[in-house]
């Protein structure tokens, strides 16, 4: 049985191969910004709306946050699709490639669904660079009938199961009193120089980070004019550790940092978190097998496990999905040349030819992935176990 699926997703997804890839193209020819994505989102559902998946809008509370649904069945397999786009360079890290071959598996499964037992949902989260919409949607229960996810991620290299490090991100506003900066600058107090004093601190203490931890920051307001003393400042900074336990270390260490600068400077400073806290990623083993078969089968050449062990992709909101239910975020390779995820270059090599090669390759190893699982007793068993039923 499991050959004839195999065959019938593969079928499926042949026939809309083109659609898929214009879905992918439109996506990167319009880039949105979190949680403003709303062409993106028009264009994904209106696809699945017409391909028979009941869909339901704004779920979460989320405007650009929406679900599209076909079966019935006890077993459900939540897609992620990710559409929000980067500041400048746009889609320079391929969500119109993870949104189209998270729709693709969805329609290769949707004729398939029935004999497998399964429910098919593509889950369309919003705001992954920042605004954590996976994290909010967890917390507001769109996950909680769902028996294990999944979704495809493109990068320079193949992989099943890399890590992710954990990140928080702040924003530090310092209030000072300006002055004429010539005339009178001893009747200032300098935000700005809050701000330096900051830096250097976060300078001086990297040398003595634990292994795992990164800090980097832009300052988003640095004053108006040079004449006179900067009243208010503000900047923001990504901190990533290897798991949050440790991220929790660094924070109280960055905290102290910016106190610094408002006592070095008699600043008073706020500290804001401006988006919700990235867990890293537990890939689940069972499944991350299952699509390294599915994968090798389709001739991808992934990297080895020990490899894996080594590489860390960044961060994502899907790592706090996979603390909470079976879910594995495999990335797949585009010919990029030297180019890596948030640089232009990158961003134009997610419209190519091989991009969109491996967003069909993508859609069709998370389908055969779900037949693999779906098919097996021990593991359909285990998935049901954790309470997802429809």
């Amino acid at each position: 049985m499991s050959t004839d699926l195999k065959i019938s997703t593969r079928s499926t997804l042949e026939r809309y191969s083109d659609a898929l890839v214009h879905l992918s193209h439109s996506i990167h020819a319009e880039p949105e910004l979190a949680f403003a994505e709303h062409k993106s989102v028009e264009k994904i559902a209106g696809l699945l709306d017409g391909e028979g998946f009941k869909v339901e809008r704004g779920v979460a509370d989320l405007e650009t946050a929406f679900t599209a649904t076909y079966g019935d069945g006890e077993l459900v397999l939540g897609l992620c699709a990710e559409y929000d786009a980067l500041p400048e360079v746009g889609h320079a890290c391929g969500h119109n490639v993870i949104a189209a071959s998270s729709v693709g598996a969805a329609l290769a499964l949707r004729d398939v669904a029935d004999r497998l037992g399964i429910t098919v949902r593509v889950i369309g989260t919003p705001a992954e660079e920042v605004g954590g919409g996976k994290v909010l949607m967890l917390e507001r229960g769109v996950f909680d009938d769902v028996s294990f996810s999944m979704m495809v991620h493109p990068a320079p290299y193949e992989s099943c199961a890399a890590g992710s490090l954990a990140i928080t991100d702040l924003e530090v506003h310092y209030k000072g009193r300006p002055s004429h900066a010539a005339a009178a600058p001893h009747l200032g107090v300098n935000a700005g120089d809050a701000i330096t004093v900051a830096q250097v601190a976060i300078g001086l203490l990297r040398p003595h980070l634990e292994p795992g931890q990164m800090v980097s920051g832009i300052v988003t307001r640095g004053g108006t004019v040079p004449n006179v003393i900067p009243a208010r400042t503000s900047a923001m900074f990504d901190l990533r550790a290897e798991n949050l336990e440790s991220l929790k270390r660094l924070e109280n260490r960055i905290q102290d940092c910016f106190k610094a600068g408002a006592l070095a400077t008699g600043c008073t400073h706020e500290v804001v978190q401006v988006s919700p806290i990235y867990a890293e990623l537990t890939p689940d083993p069972w499944l991350a097998d299952a699509y390294r078969r599915a994968a090798t089968e389709l001739g991808r050449r992934l990297l080895s496990p020990e490899q894996e062990q080594r590489e860390k992709i960044g961060s994502t909101d899907m790592g706090n999905v996979t603390r909470v239910l079976p879910a594995i975020h495999p990335t797949i390779a585009i010919d990029c040349g030297d180019a890596v995820n948030h640089q232009s270059e990158f961003a134009t090599a997610c419209a190519s030819p091989s991009a969109d090669r491996a967003l069909l390759e993508g859609a069709l190893a998370m389908a055969w992935t779900t037949i693999a699982t779906a098919t097996d007793p021990e593991q359909r068993s285990r998935l049901l176990a954790r309470g997802g039923v429809a």
